[in-house]
């Protein structure tokens, strides 16, 4: 292949179905890197610019690292060093583009999600006790004692008027208050804990459990490790707010609940 023997070409494709707009959690794109720095490799090949980067700072690193070490780089359109200015220029453009694609893309899709949050109907993660229909409407959660265990919220809220106490009472009483798990093995499943404080006021501020689709609560940004910070957004600045929107499929669900229940 080009001058090269088959056991010096290596194949990096651990990356597989991961984005390339940033290099952390990427183990294939930074052992490519790495065999770059070392001065290992004498080609580095791609179908195209957005199969090894679409950040411009990951890009413009690699071609920096190539132009050191010597390497060349491939794609679809031909061969280029990056120690050549007019390569060096066209390889900086094809990494512009690339990255300009990636924006298009989010945008669409963001565009989508506002869309149908405008319209009430984007399906999010909904709080406890609440799960979706097939056909997409919020309802309470099957569950007879998840049921239980946020109606004695509400019921003793009303009662105290406090968090605090109602948190109070929870704990002497040694009631617990369900959660359910959003990550790794046990994903989905539900998790039994006591309750605190914070929890009780998560619950008493979402506007769900009053029938309310509510978007932009709170803001996300990324962090240089790859990580997500969020933000909660005050109430003025919620994007959109549109009452009453599952407050009839609540009400009938827990109706059927106390049915159930009194037989």
């Amino acid at each position: 292949m080009l001058g090269w023997p088959l056991e010096r070409v290596h194949i990096i494709d651990c990356d597989l179905g991961k984005s390339g707009s940033q290099s952390a959690g990427r183990d294939g794109s930074q052992k490519l890197v790495s065999e770059v720095a070392l001065g290992k490799a004498g080609l580095v090949m791609g179908l195209e610019v957005s199969r090894l980067a679409r950040n411009s700072a990951d890009w413009h690193r690699l071609i920096e690292l190539c132009s050191l070490a010597g390497a060349l780089i491939l794609d679809e359109d031909g061969i280029y060093d990056p120690a050549n200015f007019n390569d060096r220029l066209l390889l900086g453009l094809k990494g512009t583009m690339s990255e300009a694609e990636l924006h298009f893309l989010k945008a669409r899709m963001r565009g989508g999600v506002i869309n149908k949050a405008r319209r009430g109907e984007l399906e999010m993660r909904p709080p406890i006790g609440l799960v979706y229909r097939d056909d997409g409407v919020l309802i309470l959660d099957p569950d007879t004692e998840v049921q239980a265990a946020l109606r004695l919220v509400f019921d003793t809220f009303e009662k105290t008027g406090s968090a605090m106490q109602t948190t109070k009472i929870f704990r002497e009483q040694g009631l617990r208050f369900p959660r359910r798990i959003r990550a790794g093995l046990s994903n989905g499943e539900l998790h039994w804990a006591q309750a605190s404080h914070s929890r009780i006021i998560q619950v008493l501020h979402n506007p769900r459990y009053a029938g309310a689709f509510v978007y932009g609560r709170v803001r996300t940004r990324l962090l240089p490790d790859g990580k997500h910070s969020t933000i909660r957004v005050p109430q003025s600045d919620w994007q959109f707010v549109i009452p009453g929107i599952n407050a009839e499929c609540i009400r009938a669900s827990y109706q059927r609940y106390l049915e159930s229940n009194a037989g």
